[in-house]
């Protein structure tokens, strides 16, 4: 086919900026004033900081502790989509002290950095401290040809706002150390020693009890699982057993002792009137269980799965391995059939993928950002059909 002239091929338009600045600025000013409204006087005192920090110019590193509930969402004056910082930034999964983001100084990406004025990472706790400092190298590295007098200073300038809670997880290293894992954490860095802290004490999930006995209940939980991530509640004192380090004593008005099936009273606790509710979007997204591990996770699904009404449809994985160097008999010994379907990691489905209308799904992929589906975005299953599956999305935008 004929191309077209280089004129109409050459319009020198940055998406990256247009999509960062595609917003509805009288929506945001309405989305802004609901926020501003409900802040405290904590909330209050980092948003008065940071925006006088982005208004001078000046830069800075503010950290924003809280505990979950505390409103650290809520300090974010935009609701403007954010992106997860590896794909926004580039920054290198493998990553070491010497790293660098692949950004090149002519990309787009750089163009929208030389724009910007302010950064906000969330769950900052949970990366290694390399990710922040790799960074770091490259915005200078980019800047010391623009502006040299913004090269020596801190993420040159721009104003970076990190939040989160080092009573949650902390970088996770395969195999490492406690002191391997203190180590990657952000507290270790050099950019720690100039980062302003600001505390967030008050729980604003605490107001939204029925009546006083639920909000004195909702307290006292909030005070137990502050305690416990604050390292005070140790093993109860009765139980003739040995005790390791991180044994916790449970109180009993949170454990069902008498009941013989835990499970399903957990289960009807949070999807109360499951049956009658399984279509509604809004049923559905404001509830969750949460569990430490895979296999937990598959028999609470199933049994999600099985109580629906709906016809029940089976997606396959595929289970025959490429690209093997030996013969096609040396292949199927090497990689049995039997062995490929019954591999469970994380990041993967299982073999037999279980679907009715209804089940409640979620993305494990950025599969488009600018729409929303982003990993871990929550959608809920419309139709199955013979190779693709129809949803709905139901959490974010």
């Amino acid at each position: 086919m004929p191309q077209p002239p280089n004129s109409y091929l050459d319009c020198n338009v940055n998406n990256l900026i247009i999509e960062e600045t595609n917003y509805d600025i009288n929506e945001m000013a309405k989305e802004f004033n609901i926020l501003f409204s409900k802040c405290n006087k904590e909330q209050l005192a980092v948003y008065h900081s940071v925006m006088e920090s982005v208004e001078k110019n000046e830069g800075g590193v503010f950290f924003v502790y809280g505990s979950g509930g505390c409103g650290k969402t809520n300090c974010d004056y935009s609701n403007a989509a954010g992106r997860t910082a590896h794909s926004r930034f580039k920054i290198p999964i493998v990553i070491d002290e010497y790293s660098m983001c692949s950004i090149s100084h002519t990309s787009d990406i750089a163009e929208l950095i030389k724009r910007t004025n302010l950064i906000i990472w969330d769950e900052v706790p949970m990366q290694h401290r390399y990710a922040f400092e790799c960074l770091d190298r490259s915005l200078r590295d980019i800047m010391k040809a623009v502006n040299p007098n913004r090269f020596h200073m801190p993420f040159v300038g721009i104003t970076v706002v990190l939040g989160g809670d080092f009573r949650q997880i902390l970088p996770v290293i395969p195999r490492a150390s406690r002191g391997e894992v203190v180590s990657a954490s952000i507290t270790r860095s050099k950019l720690w020693k100039i980062a302003i802290v600001f505390k967030l004490l008050h729980n604003m999930r605490l107001n939204k009890g029925r009546n006083q006995e639920e909000v004195q209940a909702l307290s006292n939980f909030a005070k137990w699982v502050l305690q416990i991530g604050d390292g005070k509640v140790g093993p109860a004192a009765h139980v003739n057993r040995e005790y390791v380090e991180d044994d916790k004593a449970i109180p009993k008005q949170f454990c069902h002792l008498n009941s013989t099936n835990s499970v399903d009273e957990m289960i009807e606790s949070a999807f109360p009137n499951f049956l009658d509710n399984y279509k509604d979007p809004d049923y559905l997204s404001n509830r969750a269980i949460l569990t430490p591990t895979n296999l937990t996770v598959g028999k609470v699904n199933s049994f999600f799965v099985e109580k629906l009404p709906c016809e029940m449809s089976s997606y396959f994985s595929i289970d025959t391995a490429e690209d093997y160097p030996g013969s096609k008999d040396d292949q199927l010994q090497s990689f049995p059939t039997e062995y490929l379907n019954s591999i469970n990691i994380p990041g993967l489905p299982l073999h037999e993928l279980k679907l009715k209308v209804g089940v409640v799904v979620m993305l494990m992929r950025n599969l488009n950002q600018t729409l929303g589906l982003c990993n871990g975005t929550r959608m809920m299953v419309t139709k199955c059909l013979s190779h693709c599956v129809e949803y709905e999305v139901i959490s974010g935008q």
